[in-house]
């Protein structure tokens, strides 16, 4: 995790303290479940949760001890100890590590991905006050980069709010498939601790129970979550990628609000750069990089190899609280974005009306013209023009041809920009609903 790309919430989860309690919460759950079975005496589930339960683990013993022993959660169990005192040796009866490790990051992957899901749920917002800001804008849409069509700007940003909500859809879903708790020990045949214990671990953690597990839970749950958040980071850059094309100079139909003080080079004191699109198209690119190795970490040796872990302890952290830090980044940008109407209109019009061309070439097949014939009418006409000589609907009014089958009313009529909008409202209905 790199503090310039980091929030303190997200941060938050995890830090060795709060991993460091949620190993102690499972623990002491599991000796709860035991001493219910009998299997512990009550009177030491009862000390572990009273000595322990406010205590503030002491991370540098611990990975002293680790030093030592070189295993992480024997380290922890034996600085539980120093705490706990002699009812210490009740604790992790039948465990294995992989019980604490895995139930404790599936934990943590859910807590990260409410946030993830807040962190969707406010650039939905963003992009939805200001779709219905710009809902008739009008705008031209391209293809290869290339006028195409009109469309709306309130489109362009009803369609990235349609996008991710099918991306809160997929988190929601993905956070639900890691949500799972394991207490199997070794192996996973429950030989050593009854499934009993694992059912109440897992309520009292906000899991549900894996249904096998090979001591270590399934990574197809986690390598789908990882994937996730990878198409998540997918569309924060396909719309970040839309913004900095349109703060190109030649383009300047939206840009990133510049701040009173704010300096966009060393050199030029001109430059406003899109600085924060920028960067997420580079965060993005890290998520996704994260992907791989959860991919690869399905497939573990037998019934346990630990080959998934060190990848685990990277990307974790950093693949959530580097897209948590872009979602937030990008709800602000979408808040303060600067739309220019203006030049919008500007370049609507800079090719002369070619923007219609399609509406030309179906009129002229309505009026009995091949569509051969048609398109090869348009296209001459329009390629003059394309090349800055002379006005597309002047051309078409002397094209003996066109003139065969169209007034000049009637190719006026397929000018009309307001044409390409008749539907607007119903896709707003599509997306938003009837709000």
């Amino acid at each position: 995790m790199i503090p310039r790309y980091t929030r303190p919430e997200m941060a938050s989860i995890w830090e060795p303290q709060t991993r460091f309690k949620i190993w102690f919460e499972i623990e002491a759950h599991a000796a709860d479940a035991l001493a219910e079975l009998g299997v512990i005496p009550k009177e030491a589930a009862r000390t572990i949760w009273a000595k322990a339960k406010d205590a503030t683990f002491d991370v540098a013993r611990i990975d002293e001890i680790e030093r030592e022993t070189k295993h992480d959660v024997i380290a922890f169990l034996t600085h539980l100890a120093e705490i706990v005192g002699p009812e210490a040796r009740f604790v992790h009866q039948g465990m294995t590590s992989s019980d604490v490790l895995d139930t404790c990051l599936n934990v943590q992957l859910t807590r990260a991905a409410d946030l993830l899901i807040s962190d969707i749920d406010k650039v939905l917002a963003a992009l939805k006050k200001r779709a219905f800001e710009h809902k008739m804008t009008p705008t031209i849409g391209r293809s290869h980069g290339i006028h195409a069509e009109p469309v709306t700007f309130g489109l362009k940003l009803a369609y990235a709010h349609a996008e991710f909500s099918r991306a809160r859809e997929r988190l929601v879903a993905a956070r639900k498939e890691v949500a799972t708790c394991a207490i199997s020990g070794a192996v996973g045949t429950f030989a050593q601790i009854d499934p009993r214990v694992e059912a109440h671990v897992a309520k009292a953690m906000g899991l549900e129970p894996e249904p096998i597990s090979t001591q270590v839970i399934p990574r197809d749950r986690h390598a789908m979550y990882f994937a996730t958040l990878g198409v998540i980071a997918s569309s924060v850059e396909r719309l970040a990628i839309e913004i900095r094309h349109l703060q190109r100079t030649e383009v300047l139909e939206a840009e990133e609000f510049f701040s009173e003080g704010q300096k966009g080079s060393s050199a030029m004191p001109h430059k406003r750069n899109p600085v924060l699109s920028e960067n997420l198209t580079g965060l993005s690119r890290m998520v996704r990089a994260y992907v791989t190795p959860a991919l690869e970490n399905v497939a573990l040796w037998h019934e346990r190899d630990i080959s998934h872990s060190s990848a685990e302890r990277m990307i974790g952290p950093d693949a959530t609280v580097t897209l948590d830090f872009a979602l937030m980044r990008l709800a602000g940008l979408i808040d303060k974005l600067l739309i220019y109407p203006a030049n919008m209109q500007k370049n609507l019009e800079r090719l002369g009306g070619l923007v219609h061309s399609q509406r030309l070439l179906i009129a002229l097949t309505q009026k009995g013209a091949s569509r051969e014939d048609a398109y090869k009418y348009v296209q001459r006409n329009a390629m003059p023009v394309w090349r800055g000589e002379g006005d597309f609907q002047t051309l078409l009014k002397k094209d003996a041809d066109v003139k065969k089958h169209l007034t000049d009313a009637e190719i006026e009529e397929q000018f009309d920009l307001g044409y390409h909008f008749k539907h607007v409202d119903t896709i707003f209905r599509r997306v938003f609903g009837e709000s």
